[in-house]
């Protein structure tokens, strides 16, 4: 099978080209610093700009498969970006005949009352549903491991901060994944036929709080924390105040932070779980991971 992957030296792209290369896939892997970076020598890499049309022809030829896997968030119209992004790369697949789209999306909560940042990811699942193939969406979390921006924000606050003044939404509940799990669902989907044309939800069985999860990472690093939530840090007070407490970029932390008030937990008729069992890492142990990858 040749297979796509858009966005291929990211945080997950980069684990699911090895993945997909161990499986016997040809894997073409597309990404602005793809002749540079350190593929699997099996590797196709396709150089190129979602930006730049020109950079873009062969993109998607004889491709079967392709996850769709990029984010614009280090500008401040990323949300026009995304969208323009989604429609080239719709279009490219549908010409291409591209027989199935993959798109790993976010868990909302609330979808009357979206952050930027989540508004954006549900418009690149409209356009992309658009096109003439058969589209699956995933929706995550918070994905733990080496490399993972909002994991690294919760790695410094526990870091810098012995006693902190929080934003509420501290006491969210969510349902992080380890990255490892969430490429083993991308890989699995493709033989459960079924998962054509449907979005689902994915995560650790565990429900979890931001805060559990500061004091988590804080006992792991035998550092003890006194977290106190302030109601009155507004979602926007409450970014502002990560440019001072994390070395994640801020263009980057900011529409993150914005998210975090939203619940962001599995529905069970939407738990991906069913169609493709994996066996989900515990979150102490993807935390664990993590750190001593720093």
């Amino acid at each position: 099978m040749r297979v796509l992957i858009a966005g291929a030296t990211g945080f997950v792209g980069e684990r699911l080209v090895r993945a997909l290369v161990d499986r016997g896939d040809e894997v073409v892997a597309f990404s602005r610093s793809a002749s540079t970076a350190d593929f699997p020598a099996e590797t196709v890499p396709f150089e190129g700009d979602l930006g730049d049309p020109e950079s873009l022809d062969g993109l998607c030829e004889g491709v079967d498969v392709a996850y769709y896997l990029i984010h614009s968030l280090t500008s401040e119209n990323f949300a026009e970006r995304d969208r323009r992004y989604a429609k080239r790369f719709r279009e490219r697949a549908s010409a291409a005949g591209v027989d199935r789209v993959v798109y790993l999306s976010g868990i909302s909560g609330d979808e009357g009352d979206l952050s930027p940042h989540l508004a954006s990811r549900r418009e690149v699942e409209s356009v992309l549903a658009e096109g003439d193939y058969d589209l699956t969406v995933l929706r995550a979390a918070v994905i733990v491991g080496p490399g993972s921006a909002s994991f690294r924000i919760i790695d410094d606050l526990t870091d810098r901060l012995p006693v902190m003044a929080v934003p509420k939404w501290v006491r969210t509940p969510c349902q992080p994944i380890d990255v490892r799990d969430v490429v083993a669902y991308l890989v699995g989907l493709l033989g459960a036929p079924e998962t054509r044309g449907v979005t689902y939800d994915i995560g650790s069985p565990e429900t979890w709080t931001y805060e559990s999860l500061l004091r988590l990472t804080a006992d792991m690093k035998d550092r003890r924390i006194r977290i106190i939530p302030v109601p009155v840090m507004t979602p926007s007070l409450s970014a502002y105040w990560l440019r001072f407490t994390t070395d994640v970029q801020y263009e980057i932390a900011r529409p993150l932070a914005l998210s975090m008030r939203h619940p962001v937990t599995v529905r069970a008729d939407h738990d991906l779980q069913s169609a493709v069992p994996v066996e989900r890492t515990p979150i102490a142990e993807s935390v664990q991971w993590a750190l001593s990858a720093t």
